[in-house]
């Protein structure tokens, strides 16, 4: 048995090295197609979700209507047919988006100069989020991750 030349031996630690530069590589770049992948999924549900909110309560012309409406639109959404009260801690934190859509879509209300509703939009949904996220541990738009199981087609 021959020993191996110190050259070849240099060339194929040398290959060793750059193979598992290339796995680790490979390994953190397949973790940042995931994360960006998910960051876009989030921006577009919370992009469909908000423009959706808007819809609703830029039509109603009463505060409490429009809230009605979007909060019944996110559990529909949702698929949340039956109350639990997580769920309606929730829709209590949603309901908060809502009203500052509300009264975004209909500048000309006047409100309480002592009401706790944010100025903007985007603050109350930024807060909701931030709520979800500590409350729930995972961020809000998971939730419409739904599993829909193959059903079978039948013809009658």
């Amino acid at each position: 048995m021959t020993k191996e030349h110190p050259f070849i031996a240099g060339l194929e630690n040398e290959a060793k090295g750059c193979e598992a530069a290339e796995a680790e590589f490979r390994n953190t770049m397949n973790a940042k197609v995931a994360e960006l992948a998910q960051a876009r999924a989030f921006a577009f549900r919370r992009m469909n979700v908000m423009r959706s909110l808007f819809d609703t309560v830029a039509s109603a012309e009463d505060e409490e209507i429009a809230i009605t409406k979007a909060v019944k639109g996110l559990r529909d959404r949702l698929g949340w047919i039956e109350d639990s009260e997580a769920r309606e801690e929730v829709l209590a934190h949603y309901a908060i988006v809502a009203r500052a859509a509300f009264h975004a879509t209909h500048p000309d209300d006047r409100r309480d100069e002592a009401d706790d509703v944010p100025a903007e939009p985007a603050t109350a949904l930024s807060q909701f989020e931030a709520w979800y996220a500590s409350s729930r541990e995972k961020p809000f738009w998971v939730l419409f991750e739904h599993y829909m199981p193959e059903t079978q087609l039948v013809d009658f």
